[in-house]
Parts: C-alpha cells; structure tokens; sequence
C-alpha cells in the first residue's frame, strides 16, 4: 500500500498537557469544534480573489468585526488601488515586546470546472479525497469531530485557516481565564495571492503602527512534509516571464501546410529545453552565480532536518527529481525555473488539425538570496538571443515577421521580489523558537526558508530590517493554488494550540508548566 507521509501531529500532544495555555485550547476545541468548523465554512464561502473589489472587502469586514468582538481595536487601512489591509491590536499593560500576526484572506483565482465541488461551497469530507474520503454532514453542536477530516475550499488551507485558528485561541484564552504575555498587532493582507504590490506602501504609510513590532509572526505555508510542526526564516522571492512565439499571421490548416509552415509549438519546446538539462539543472549562463551561500549554523540545521526523500518520491509516484541527488531542502536553496503553462491549440475533444499561429509559455522564477528579479530576467533574455530569437516586448509588425526567422515576444514580471530571510540565532526570535519547543519538544522541524514567496518577507526583513518567522500550521498535502484545496481538521486544531502558546509566551520565552 502506498505509504502516506502526512502523520496525525500528535506524537507531542503528552507534552501539551502540561501546558495551561494548551489546555485551555483543547478544553475550548472539545466543547466548541463544530462551531469552530461552521465559523470557518462561513469564512470560506466568500469568493476573495484580489481583483473582486466588492467581494474582497466583505471578507475583510468580516474578518475586521471577527476580532473587534473579542476586543481588538480593529480598522481597515487603505491603500489606492488595493484591498485594505484587516489591522487590529491588543495592548497588554506592562508588555515589553510586541508581536504582529501576519496572514492573508485573498486567495488564487479558481477554476471551477476542474474543482470536483463548488470552490465557495465548503464541503467536509471524511478523510481526504485521493485517500477515497466521502462527503459528510457538517457537525451539530456536541458532536464529536474527527482529526482527519478535511474542508475543501478554495483558501481553506491559504490562508484562511491561521485566522480561524487565532480566533479560536482567543476565545479559549479569554474563557480560561489566562492573559496574553505581548502586546498583539494584527496584519491581514488582502492581495497576497497578487504578489502583494502595495505591502510596502502599507507598511511605509501606517509606519507608526508597526514601528514597535519585536517580531513579525507569518502565518502562511504548510508544515513539514512528515506532518511536524515547521518554523520557517524566510520565503524564496519570485518572478515570471511570458513568452509568445510566432508562426504564420494565421492559423493553418495542417494537411494543407504541415511540413511547409513553421509550428510554433514544436520552436517555443526546442527553446524552452535549451533552458535546463536532462536533469532539470538550469543551463542559462550565470543563473546559479549570484547565490548567496548559508551560513554553517544553518547548514547545521539544514542536516538536522529529517530525510524523507524516498518515502516523498513514493507519495509524488516520481521515479526521479530534478538535480544530482540534493534533497528537496538543498533544492530549494537554488532558484528554479519551472513552466507553469503552456499553450498552443487545443487538445481532446477540441483538438483541430489546424497549425496554431501563435504558442505562449508561462514561467516561473522562485529566487534566493542574492538574486536579484530583474537581472535573473535579464539572464534568460540573453540565453534567448543566444538560441537565435529576436526579442519584440508587443506583437510583431509584418515588417518584423518578414526580417527575423525566430520571434518572441517577452512579457516580464514587473512586480517581481527577491528573497529574504532572517538569521536563525537572532536573539528577539529565540525565545519564540523557545515556546514552540517548549509545546512541541524535539519534533520541530527548523528550515533556513520556505519554498513559497510572499512580498511581505522583502518588506520587513529588507526594508524595515525587523525579523520575523513563518510560523505554519497547515498540511503539507493541501492543494493550495490548485483545485480542490484543503485542511485536515487536526491541522485547524494544531494551529489553535500553537497560537494559544504564542500569545502566553513568558517574557523569558520558557514555556508556563502547572
């Protein structure tokens, strides 16, 4: 049988229970998980693409009255040309640090003929689909709930459930009796899935808002693959170029003109497979040289991560991964470069014997420090030129179409990021590290950075020079992106104890025991 890496995030649960913060979480999911769940669904059920001006700003305002109902100063900053940013705080008298709590309630565009539900209809299921889970009824109150259940729904896992999760901490906290330790800023981004274009803006208008911020708290991302709770330094920055070739000036009928005209989709694949080798290393000159190395603490703690490659490869049916034998975490310290579309013609059903005039790729850069977005453009516009390419930046002329043999046209990212990270043993982040293994013991896993990228990294470790951790809460397996996105409902749980240990951490950062 195949094997399955995402474990039940229990093994630690024996060390949670001596933790006060961690009970009064547990007491409160008990007592309240169908509530919670039907809080959530509720959440979930607003369409959020950042484009949807209307929509984007319900979820906002629901998100502004969930948490100014349990005492948060909450407001809506505003940016022009953005949606708001859901800001709230909660002063602690006394507090020495501050702690700002950073998600985002937008989500990726869906499509909705490849989702097997609804995308803004939550449906729970028993166990998770590609493991033959089955729909089930949502839980009445006093029911009991089961772990390995799921939601599906498009940001169910990104980025909706650590707000869910922190709102059901703060109920568990305030019935329980127990105070927070910091005081609590809260930053919900609303365009993160659109490369949040505006964060700095925000962060730059609303500067004394944050200025007091001791350590930025980055709720978005998965956990390790194994199921064990994650803390990331850093996020991988990103860009993207579209690439249009060029054929005839119209589409062509294939037995009247195949073997005559150029096929645009036969010269954009010999072009995209000049780019990487026959095991996926980049072969653009200069791509791998403005990598900055890390450092030999974090080598160390690279080595401490758990080796799971064979039993991944199994989960992804892959026979082989890209590179020379690196793990997927020594992978991720090299930028990639991958194709996230491509299109010419159609194909099934709808497949005609027609030459398309015209075939479009669509890539992606995921960056690392040291690597600038606009140079890495640069460099694959010079290996372009290199393979015999005239370069246009709008659709050719028939002049033009007549001069060069080989167009393309190139689209380039313009809101592209570098990385950022933040180092591992700085001192304001070590008594965060502290808690968390204080609840966790020796199953937490440390990672130099994640394999995502969020704008919001650049921002305040670059621009504002404070440091931050993503703190990630969700299953490894949640089709976040994609159709049919998830959460396993033991994950939604983990997320409420780990934010209940975040807001009681002591001043020493030593976990409270009984």
């Amino acid at each position: 049988m195949k094997k399955i890496l995402l474990l039940c995030l229990l093994p630690f649960i024996g060390l949670a229970q001596t933790n006060k913060s961690v009970q009064a979480s547990r007491n409160w999911i008990n007592k309240n998980g169908p509530a919670i769940i039907s809080s959530y669904a509720e959440l979930l059920a607003m369409p959020n693409n950042a484009m949807d001006n209307v929509n984007i700003r319900k979820n906002a305002q629901y998100i502004q009255n969930m948490f100014a109902t349990r005492g948060f100063a909450m407001q809506l900053l505003e940016v022009e040309g953005a949606p708001p940013v859901v800001y709230g705080e909660y002063k602690v008298l006394g507090a020495t640090r501050t702690y700002c709590i950073y998600a985002h309630y937008d989500g990726q565009p869906v499509d909705p003929t490849t989702w097997k539900n609804e995308p803004f209809q939550p449906v729970l299921f028993d166990q998770a689909m590609y493991k033959g889970g089955k729909p089930i009824a949502f839980p009445k109150n006093g029911e009991a709930v089961n772990d390995n259940w799921r939601i599906y729904a498009r940001s169910a896992s990104d980025d909706k459930a650590p707000i869910i999760a922190l709102m059901a901490a703060v109920d568990a906290l305030k019935t329980a009796g127990l105070k927070y330790t910091s005081n609590i800023k809260l930053f919900f981004d609303g365009e993160e899935e659109a490369g949040s274009p505006h964060v700095g803006t925000f962060i730059k208008n609303y500067h004394t808002l944050f200025d007091d911020v001791t350590v930025w708290l980055l709720c978005d991302g998965p956990v390790f693959q194994t199921g064990d709770p994650t803390l990331k330094f850093g996020g991988r920055g990103v860009t993207d170029m579209e690439l249009t070739v060029y054929g005839a000036s119209r589409p062509l009928h294939s037995g009247h003109y195949g073997n005559y005209a150029p096929d645009p989709g036969f010269m954009l694949s010999q072009l995209l497979a000049s780019m990487k080798d026959e095991k996926g290393n980049v072969i653009i000159d200069g791509y791998y040289s403005s990598v900055e190395p890390i450092s030999a603490f974090e080598r160390q703690q690279l080595a401490r991560v758990p080796n799971i490659e064979s039993t991944l490869k199994d989960d992804l049916a892959l026979n082989y991964t890209e590179g020379s034998g690196q793990t997927l975490f020594e992978r991720l310290l090299l930028p990639s470069l991958t194709v996230k579309g491509l299109y010419a013609g159609n194909v099934g059903a709808l497949a005609r014997n027609v030459i398309p005039n015209t075939a479009v790729a669509s890539l992606s850069m995921r960056l690392v420090k040291g690597n600038d977005p606009e140079k890495m453009l640069d460099l694959v516009e010079a290996h372009i030129r290199k393979q015999g390419w005239h370069i246009v930046y709008e659709d050719p002329d028939h002049e033009t179409r007549m001069k060069y043999p080989k167009i393309v046209k190139v689209d380039r990212d313009k809101h592209g990021f570098p990385a950022a990270k933040v180092s591992m043993d700085h001192p304001d982040i070590l008594p965060v590290i502290e808690s968390v293994k204080g609840f966790t013991g020796d199953k937490l896993v440390l990672l130099p950075s994640e394999g995502g990228s969020n704008h919001i990294f650049e921002v305040i470790f670059d621009e504002i020079k404070k440091p931050g951790i993503s703190v990630n809460i969700v299953n490894h397996d949640n089709n976040q992106h994609a159709e049919d996105e998830n959460v396993r409902i033991g994950n939604l749980w983990y997320g409420v104890d780990l934010m209940c240990v975040l807001l009681t951490m002591p001043q020493t950062g030593k976990v409270v025991k009984k």
